[in-house]
């Protein structure tokens, strides 16, 4: 009895130490790689939102913030880096709703080439999103049925046939579909059909206001729509969201 009391002691006692030096030795390398790979995509990404604003900052000359063009490069680069897969088409639109309703505000850059395709051009705001005296969207939100419009960044996936009220008549355009993907900002825009589609209330010298979509001119949605779709990325930007500004994932990466 006292020798198998021995031998249970020993075997137990070599048990506790065979169980918890593997725990030691692997708890510490785990947390390392993330740590790496973070600083590198910030570290890659860095020259990478510099060379564009160098290259893109004469086209955007009235902004509402100093650092409109900052964020939206920002979020491209870094959902780029961190999402190359979802990212598969260069063409990238940019709206400053920091602008007032009779303002161009819209841009489409090749992020390829580091070049404007179009713009600045009219665009729609939500119906929601009250205006000030100006005209310039106050409200933000990502409500069902709030109509209004979402800030944050977006991947665009397939056009399809749109079809819209205006003046109380029936009209039809092309539409774009969008994948928000600034969390609570924009994350319900697939399930509220917020989309970028062309419109007979935008025209080259204001606009009327949407259900929260992004609306442009109806030619230029036939021509500009297309080469946005499938995997390129949308960034609607506005300095009137506090919280926003201070907490998009992909504006503050």
């Amino acid at each position: 009895m006292r020798t198998h009391l021995v031998l249970s002691g020993i075997v137990q006692a070599a048990l506790v130490g065979f169980g918890s030096a593997p725990r030691a030795a692997f708890a510490e390398p785990v947390k390392a790689p993330t740590a790496i790979v973070t600083s590198a995509k910030v570290t890659a990404k860095a020259p990478l939102v510099e060379d564009a604003i160098s290259k893109l900052s004469a086209h955007v000359t009235n902004t509402s913030h100093p650092d409109a063009l900052r964020k939206a490069l920002q979020a491209y680069f870094g959902f780029k880096a961190a999402h190359p897969e979802q990212v598969r088409n260069p063409y990238f639109y940019f709206v400053d709703y920091g602008l007032s309703k009779t303002t161009p505000r819209g841009y489409v850059f090749d992020m390829d080439q580091k070049k404007l395709v179009e713009g600045p051009f009219i665009v729609a705001a939500g119906r929601g999103s009250a205006e000030n005296a100006r005209g310039i969207p106050t409200r933000f939100g990502n409500g069902s049925g709030s109509g209004t419009t979402s800030l944050g960044l977006f991947v665009t996936k397939s056009t399809y046939a749109f079809s819209g009220h205006s003046g109380g008549r029936l009209y039809s355009s092309i539409g774009l579909r969008l994948d928000g993907v600034s969390g609570q900002f924009n994350n319900k825009a697939m399930a509220r059909g917020v989309v970028v589609h062309g419109a007979p209330y935008v025209t080259a010298s204001g606009s009327g206001r949407s259900l929260g979509c992004p609306a442009m001119e109806q030619d230029r949605a036939h021509r500009l729509i297309p080469k946005i779709a499938n995997g390129g990325l949308v960034f609607l930007f506005s300095p009137n969201d506090a919280n926003w500004m201070r907490n998009d994932p992909w504006a503050n990466a």
